[in-house]
């Protein structure tokens, strides 16, 4: 189970990008998949893109598609969210993970960071 600590998180406006990065700390195997989830205040956490670590396949969740980009870097061991066209919805705690299973469920990731705080001013 691999370490994962977030970074790149912040205030952006509406309208603009951002980059999130995860690195983790040892080898992440090529029956991994590499997950961002993201948390708003007073809701539950959701799903918004993975990528399988040995073909670099992504799936994104419908909200995201088109504006959010998940793509890794497999010598430095780190998954990257880029985030195009900030809408003000898009604030929350985002978060990686690790998972084996091909599942967009929180509760099949079983390796997390503890997030990085994206706001989006309008």
């Amino acid at each position: 189970q691999a370490q994962l600590v977030e970074s790149g998180g912040g205030l952006v406006q509406a309208g603009g990008s951002l980059t999130l990065s995860c690195a983790a700390s040892g080898r992440i195997f090529s029956s991994k998949l590499m997950g961002w989830f993201r948390q708003a205040p007073g809701k539950e956490r959701e799903f918004v893109a993975r990528i399988r670590w040995s073909t670099g396949a992504t799936y994104y969740a419908d909200s995201v598609k088109g504006r959010f980009t998940i793509s890794k870097d497999s010598a430095k061991n780190t998954v990257y969210l880029q985030i195009n066209n900030v809408k003000p919805e898009d604030t929350a705690a985002y978060y990686c993970a690790a998972t084996t299973q091909a599942s967009i469920s929180p509760a099949s990731y079983t390796s997390w960071g503890q997030g990085t705080q994206v706001t989006v001013s309008s």
